[in-house]
């Protein structure tokens, strides 16, 4: 008899009898659980070997201005199956003053660039990283641009970085 890949139904009743009850939404066709930080890599890495082997994204909201939020960052994991095209995103909400998350890089190397994006638009840092250093903001930038508490204008430290010039003659 051949082997058959769970459905992402089997998937989620799989979680919760491993991980206990977590939250689950549907919208426009996409699943999403939601896990506590403290699970968040046990659940990925349970994913992973449920099929989930293709890590397409890692990404943060800021939800500051939203009142209704319990919570200040969200982590957005966007996980698939190569074998069978399921779709599944996994939410991660973590706070200030330390928003703090296990790295996954271990699990899918794609993670390494995509968590560091988030560090250093974001300020979420991933333990276990490798290498968690600046990937889009100069060495010497001290903030985190895409926090909603980041003025639009920037700080003035604009002046403090040199400006590459080309001689185009």
């Amino acid at each position: 008899m051949p082997y058959t890949l769970p459905s992402v139904t089997d998937v989620l009743a799989g979680l919760t009898n491993r991980f206990g009850s977590l939250e689950t939404s549907l919208n426009r066709g996409q699943t999403r659980v939601v896990v506590p930080e403290p699970l968040s890599f046990d659940v990925l890495a349970w994913l992973k070997n449920q099929g989930f082997d293709l890590l397409i994204d890692v990404t943060c909201v800021d939800y500051l201005e939203y009142k209704a939020a319990k919570h200040r960052y969200g982590l957005v994991y966007l996980l698939a199956s190569t074998a069978t095209n399921q779709r599944l995103t996994v939410r991660v909400f973590v706070d200030d003053p330390d928003p703090t998350v296990k790295s996954v890089v271990s699990l899918w190397e794609a993670a390494n660039w995509l968590e560091r994006e988030v560090w250093d638009l974001f300020g979420i840092r991933f333990t276990s990283h490798p290498d968690l250093r600046r990937l889009v903001m100069p060495d010497e930038f001290t903030a985190h641009p895409l926090r909603k508490d980041y003025p639009l204008q920037g700080r003035g430290e604009r002046h403090n970085f040199p400006v590459i010039t080309r001689d185009h003659s």
